[in-house]
């Protein structure tokens, strides 16, 4: 049996929506925690939920020798994650959890069995606990950096934090080979024609959202050799044939001389495949999208958030609308797709910031967008803000901080109208100036756009109680 089981929590089978997209990714965060512990000598196995079933866990976790099990979890595998945390202790493993929800939430991961919940990046802390385990100075762990604990009491106990890794470029690529990444890119190619695969290029993300959780990395930005990169994305080429991939960095272009010398190196290989990854509009110029353009991308992510310009300093994003709209503009322009990200929702927004977003959107064409309804993510600036009004609508277990409600914020039917506002209005831009301007489908979006109008106006003084 393995020193280690590492594992996170996320069944592809079992979420109708995830069915829908059918665009799973391997998780790297795991794969990174494996192939540093492997690289110090230890015996680390990976147990790959996405394509297995929550069954198939369970029943592993009762009838294998019990070890130690590590498992990732984040906003939206926490119910998952709670019940395999409590069959794992139950079954005599000692339970470990860490990712962006358990460092928000040490005590009640806790509480539902982890024995530590590791704040930040992993690697060193569950390093130094494996090397306590094995030599078996269990009492030792408390004074391990980057951890919580319960004492004799029931008391969480915190270490002192764990300074971040410096040089990313001595960590071992992911432990790829511990699951099965073939299958990730057929599922891909099966459900769209293309397969996919995930890197990254850096961590962490410098800015300050304030609705923005830095739970794993902070506020840094550390990045990898371009050269070194680059090296990994041609063994993924050569190792899976993928027809695209995916740039997981929160945001790809921060640093400029990084881009200029990833492009060049990859030119001097000889090497393109086509991408997308996210960006701001902020690190997005003329170019820096001719070398995006270059490298293969075919779709550039913005997180616009929102088109009144109030908002967005309330948010502290550092963003002005123009610039996100000179951007999705230079990306169509070069011919490469643009996708938006928008917020409804935040502290102090009112209906002249939604008729503001929808004007933004209008004015940007961007080929994609999706909104959704601001939710407080715990451990942020903004959750902090609006905690004395916060309801929880279902036990803590079995939810997410996205189903956690704010008093006195506008309904969800309000919000509803404001989607239907917004996705009409838009189509009825993309049709001005074209024969079909005049059409029946344009009149029907004008009667559609005053119903979705009279009911958001209708429904302004419904709040959520």
């Amino acid at each position: 049996m393995a020193e280690l089981l590492l594992t996170h929590g996320y069944f592809l089978y079992e979420d109708p929506k995830e069915l829908q997209i059918m665009k799973p990714y391997a998780p790297l965060g795991i794969l990174y925690l494996c192939s540093h512990l492997r690289k110090q000598g230890f015996d680390v196995d990976v147990f790959d939920t996405t394509f297995s079933n929550r069954e198939a866990l369970l029943h592993h976790l009762r009838t294998e020798t019990p070890s130690v099990i590590g498992i990732y979890a984040n906003l939206m595998t926490r119910g998952n994650v709670i019940e395999i945390l409590k069959v794992a202790r139950d079954a005599g493993w000692k339970t470990i959890a860490g990712g962006p929800e358990p460092g928000a939430y040490a005590l009640e991961y806790l509480q539902a069995g982890a024995d530590f919940v590791v704040f930040g990046e992993g690697e060193l802390t569950m390093q130094d606990l494996l090397e306590a385990f094995r030599v078996g100075a269990t009492e030792s762990c408390t004074s391990i950096p980057g951890l919580a604990y319960l004492d004799a009491n029931g008391n969480m106990r915190e270490t002192p934090q764990r300074t971040q890794i410096a040089d990313l470029d001595r960590q071992p690529w992911p432990a790829r080979h511990a699951i099965d990444i073939s299958r990730y890119v057929k599922t891909w190619r099966d459900a769209h024609g293309k397969g996919s695969v995930n890197f990254i290029t850096a961590r962490g993300c410098p800015y300050k959202c304030r609705w923005c959780s830095h739970q794993v990395f902070g506020q840094t930005h550390r990045r990898r050799d371009p050269l070194l990169v680059v090296d990994e994305v041609e063994w993924l080429l050569q190792t899976y044939s993928p027809d695209m991939v995916w740039v997981s960095d929160d945001v790809f272009t921060i640093n400029h001389k990084w881009i200029r010398d990833y492009a060049a190196e990859m030119r001097r290989r000889g090497l393109r495949i086509p991408f997308e990854c996210i960006s701001r509009a902020d690190r997005l110029n003329a170019e820096m999208l001719d070398l995006l353009a270059e490298l293969g991308c075919f779709r550039v992510w913005i997180g616009s958030e929102s088109g009144s310009q109030r908002i967005l300093d309330a948010m502290d994003r550092g963003v002005k609308v123009e610039q996100v709209q000179q951007a999705v503009a230079l990306t169509r322009e070069r011919g490469i797709e643009s996708g938006m990200f928008l917020m409804w929702g935040y502290e102090g927004e009112e209906l002249d910031d939604i008729e503001a977003t929808i004007k933004h959107v209008s004015i940007s064409k961007p080929d994609i967008f999706f909104t959704t309804v601001s939710y407080p993510i715990k451990g942020t600036p903004y959750y902090q803000r609006v905690s004395d009004r916060l309801v929880q609508l279902k036990p803590w277990g079995v939810s997410s901080d996205r189903e956690i409600k704010v008093k006195g914020r506008h309904s969800r039917t309000f919000y509803s109208y404001a989607d239907k506002l917004l996705r009409d209005e838009v189509q009825l831009a993309r049709l001005a100036g074209t024969p079909a301007a005049d059409s029946d489908l344009a009149a029907t979006l004008r009667n559609q756009i005053q119903l979705s109008r009279d009911g958001l106006h209708s429904t302004i003084t419904e709040v959520e109680a």
